[in-house]
């Protein structure tokens, strides 16, 4: 073997090496080291755990629920009675009045109407923060895959410079020594100098990921965090699980937010009737006692025949009941407006209802499409790219290619390799997609 055969044989080696990613070795820990952590990482589910038990936006949703417990504790609560005191006295004389008066409202059909509005609240609040986990367990699943491609991204391109980097060294030192051409150096040097550029903006795009999924988990961004997973593990994990989705009719009635909808119809019927109970006649009832000390200036006789002033003290008693009588104003705007809200909110449930199964229908195909391209990429296309890199390395060996064509096969390879990146993702993507239609959490 002359010396140009060496040559191009250690390049053809050093290119094919770079994108063989599996077979690659590194003397220095890989980069998505500081984002994985295949023992002791967090997995998606613990994700999902952390984020339902300590996200922000979550917590505060689920304060609403207290605020429509503290409203039906309040509904159920009777009118308080009223107590009045009167003292009246003669301002040059010596008579005084003293009444006291207590009226008790009855408060009669309303608070069960106040108290049915109130539990109705209760439930839709409950469903709004199912439906808030249930976006949110979506968005850590997205979140967490985001990071998974962008290490994945990352990974690839390192391993590709690590690889130019090597062998661009072995080119530098033989073509000092007149043993290979400059260009092939200047060519590999070009390579170096744009997958280094590549794997820093590869690298930006992973610490970013995982600050947004940090974000969503409710973690400060100075925490550590690493993930156990791999695209790849959890593509293929998914695709294995066994049992068709629900169909779209039984699927978008359990999801919360078209449940959701449905108990703002409940809660709307219930206004309803309160604006109705409200119109009615209503009753209070009223008792007071009154001590009235009155006399005279002038003078009479006792019993005795002795002379005293005309003076006397007397206790009145006094009850009744005060009756308002809708005459004019029997609710009947506060009804109407009621009503429209029953309107509206039926004409949402609808729209709710339409729109969760337009969503599964659409994930499905999603899913089901997708996950056959990653099989389609599995099985043959990346197979073949190898291949076809081996057989140009080897044309080259034998002086039928130039370095040109390798570079360009490398860049196909490379690009076979994003491709199924994408095709990962969008399998990902779109599982993580039919899970948030079906409303499951994890």
């Amino acid at each position: 073997m002359n010396i140009r055969s060496a040559a191009t044989l250690f390049v053809v080696q050093g290119l094919f090496v770079s994108t063989a990613a599996a077979q690659l070795v590194q003397p220095d820990p890989p980069p998505a080291a500081q984002f994985r952590d295949a023992e002791n990482g967090v997995s998606l589910e613990q994700a999902i755990a952390r984020a339902l038990a300590q996200e922000p936006s979550l917590r505060a949703v689920r304060s609403t629920v207290d605020v429509a417990r503290a409203q039906r504790l309040q509904a159920g609560l009777r009118r308080n009675p009223s107590v009045s005191v009167e003292r009246r006295e003669e301002p040059a004389g010596t008579d005084n009045q003293t009444m006291v008066t207590v009226e008790w409202p009855l408060d009669l059909f309303r608070r069960e109407g106040r108290i049915a509005v109130a539990e109705r609240e209760i439930a839709a609040a409950e469903l709004s923060v199912a439906d808030r986990e249930r976006l949110l367990a979506a968005d850590v699943r997205a979140r967490y895959g985001e990071v998974l491609g962008a290490v994945r991204e990352l990974t690839l391109v390192e391993e590709v410079v690590g690889a130019v980097r090597r062998q661009h060294g072995l080119l530098r030192s033989r073509v000092e020594e007149g043993a290979s051409p400059p260009l092939e150096r200047d060519l590999l040097d070009v390579e170096l100098h744009r997958f280094e550029a590549e794997r820093l903006l590869h690298m930006s795009r992973a610490e970013a990921a995982l600050f947004e999924l940090k974000r969503v988990l409710g973690i400060p961004p100075a925490d550590s965090l690493r993930l156990r997973d791999t695209l790849e593990d959890m593509v293929n994990r998914e695709s294995t699980l066994k049992g068709d989705p629900p169909g779209d009719a039984a699927a978008s009635e359990r999801r919360a937010d078209v449940r959701e909808a449905e108990a703002r119809i409940g809660l709307a019927d219930a206004k309803v009737d309160r604006a109705q109970r409200d119109g009615r006649f209503d009753m209070s009832l009223f008792g007071g006692y009154m001590r009235m000390d009155t006399g005279f200036p002038q003078f009479g006789l006792s019993s005795t025949g002795t002379p005293e002033r005309v003076r006397g003290l007397f206790h009145y008693v006094a009850g009744g009941a005060m009756v308002t009588v809708p005459l004019f104003n029997r609710n009947q705007g506060e009804t109407a407006v009621a009503r429209a809200e029953r309107a509206g909110a039926t004409a949402m449930h609808e729209a709710t209802r339409l729109s969760a199964q337009a969503e599964i229908a659409t994930a499905q195909t999603r899913d089901r499409r997708a996950h056959e391209a990653v099989q389609l990429y599995s099985g043959s296309a990346r197979t073949l790219a190898r291949q076809n890199l081996a057989v140009v390395g080897q044309s080259y060996e034998l002086g039928r290619t130039t370095v040109l064509d390798i570079l360009a096969e490398q860049r196909r390879y490379l690009d076979v390799e994003r491709a199924y990146t994408e095709a990962l993702r969008a399998a990902y993507d779109a599982r993580t997609a039919l899970k948030r239609a079906l409303g499951d959490v994890q």
